[in-house]
């Protein structure tokens, strides 16, 4: 028969394994096996599981990615104005421009 997650993790510990560390250790924290479960049940549930908290680490890395890029958009055209007052003439500032105000400075007589 299965055993809860909490009753596996105390056997691991004990003899010797490696117990969960951190958020999987609290989000295990609640998961119970049905007592009538089969060994291939109990295994495929794990597996489930497992698979699911993977899955929701490598979002979060992905989003965490994802905000590390720096928005251009509302300050583009802050800059296309600075642009026209400074320099007198109306440019249009590319979605790639570099977002560094020095550097973008520096390129500004090819926008």
């Amino acid at each position: 028969m299965a055993a809860d997650a909490s009753e596996r993790d105390g056997e691991a510990a004990e003899s010797g394994g490696t117990a969960p560390a951190g958020d999987a250790a609290v989000a295990l924290d609640g998961l119970s096996i049905p007592d009538n479960a089969g060994d291939a049940e109990a295994a495929a549930i794990a597996a489930a599981v497992a698979a699911h908290l993977r899955d929701g680490e490598r979002a979060a890395a992905a989003a965490a990615a994802a905000d590390d890029e720096p928005d251009w958009e509302g300050e583009r055209w802050s800059f296309a104005g600075r642009v026209d007052r400074l320099q007198n003439r109306s440019v249009r500032v590319p979605v790639d421009a570099p977002t560094d105000p020095w550097t973008a400075a520096g390129r500004a007589d090819r926008f």
